[in-house]
Formats: C-alpha cells, sequence, structure tokens
C-alpha cells in the first residue's frame, strides 16, 4: 500500500459492511478499516444494510470521482432467499439438488451482471464470499453446505474477471465474529477491515492465493 499518494477505498453490498445497527456502539466496518489505513487513505461506506446483489448496481452510480479501489461483500440476502428451498419436500436427493441448481441460475445471473458492471468500473476490485453462519446454530451444517452452491458463483464470477476475492468463510471462523446468525460483530468486523487492508498492502504476512482463470 503506498501511503504517500493516498487512496480512496469504497465498500459496497450490505450489511456485512453496513454494520452499524448491530454492533452495540462499537465501530462498524467502514470505520475498523479507516482506522487499519495509513495516513492520506480514506474509506467510503455506499454499502446498505439489506440490499440484494441487484442493489450494487445503484451503488455503483454513487462511487466518487476519486474512488481507487471498490470491495463488495453481497449475496447473502440473496441467499436468504431461498432459504425455504431447505425444508421443500423431495422425492429424492436429485430432485432437491435441482431445486438448488435451479436457484443457482438465478442467483448466478445477478452476480454475473453485478460482477460485469463492477469490472466495467475500471478501478481494482474484489468481492467477498458469503461467510458461515455460527456453528452454534442449529442449522449449521445444513446451512454452511447449502451456501457453496452460491459462493460458487461468486468465486466462478470473480476469477473470470480477474477479481480478488477475501473468503469471509476463511476470515471469521469463531462465532464471536458474528453479532447475529447475518452480521459481523466488533469482532468479525475488524478481522474483515484487516483483511481488505491487508488486500491493498502486499507487504502484509496472510495467507494469499494465485489463481488462473484462463488464458
Amino acid at each position: 500500500m503506498d501511503s504517500s499518494n493516498g487512496g480512496h477505498i469504497v465498500l459496497l453490498g450490505d450489511s456485512i459492511f453496513d454494520n452499524k445497527a448491530y454492533v452495540g456502539g462499537g465501530p462498524d466496518v467502514a470505520q475498523q478499516l479507516r482506522d487499519e489505513l495509513p495516513p492520506g487513505w480514506k474509506a467510503t461506506l455506499l454499502a446498505l444494510d439489506g440490499d440484494l446483489i441487484a442493489g450494487v448496481n445503484r451503488q455503483l452510480l454513487a462511487l466518487p470521482e476519486d474512488a481507487t479501489h471498490l470491495i463488495v461483500s453481497a449475496g447473502g440476502n440473496d441467499a436468504l432467499g431461498f432459504a425455504h428451498l431447505l425444508e421443500a419436500p423431495a422425492r429424492s436427493v436429485a430432485e432437491s439438488v435441482t431445486l438448488f441448481a435451479d436457484a443457482q441460475e438465478q442467483f448466478a445471473a445477478d452476480y454475473e451482471l453485478m460482477a460485469t458492471a463492477l469490472s466495467a468500473a475500471g478501478l481494482p476490485a474484489a468481492v467477498c464470499t458469503i461467510y458461515d453462519t455460527p456453528s452454534a446454530g442449529p442449522f449449521y451444517r445444513i446451512i454452511r453446505t447449502a451456501l457453496t452452491v452460491f459462493n460458487d458463483c461468486v468465486t466462478r464470477a470473480a476469477f473470470s474477471r480477474g477479481l480478488s476475492v477475501l473468503d469471509l468463510r476463511i476470515i471469521c471462523t469463531d462465532d464471536g465474529d458474528y453479532a447475529n446468525a447475518l452480521e459481523p460483530s466488533v469482532q468479525g468486523g475488524a478481522k474483515i477491515a484487516g483483511a481488505i487492508a491487508a488486500l491493498l498492502d502486499p507487504g502484509r504476512q496472510v495467507p494469499r492465493s494465485t489463481v488462473i482463470g484462463g488464458s
């Protein structure tokens, strides 16, 4: 991260970033990110609690003119809209998988449109996976497994466009990282902010991967 020129990070998406209402007066992700950044850098929150993937397209229209980096965390609310499939009757595993395949296609179509718009902004950008629910929850194993259907769409869209990925499933691994089943706590927000800062600073010693999405 070159602190001499500064930079302007814009956070887009949903309540993963817009989590002020869930941290009991503590700092939200945007403030925690600002605290991580060197002098001369700033962060703007355009993410909106409750927004769907399609909402990011609207948020992109409000980008500050001096934006330099874009970070998106979206899709959790869209996936939540398919939660009823977990209790849908099915005569076979194949029929159940088909229901999720249909949901995946709808999710993928929305995510691909958003990822295309994100890439078109012409700025360095990253997207976040949908993280797991707290492991103490009664349906943890089922939800974690079902979310892989949607996270596959996230990674495919990102890797095919050369977008970076912040894997929140690996970043937020402790139940204390969650304010509830959906939003990050102060503890989780600090981890997310730290991961964003690490993405922008190659000098930080964190696990990194290289993915080849095509030729």
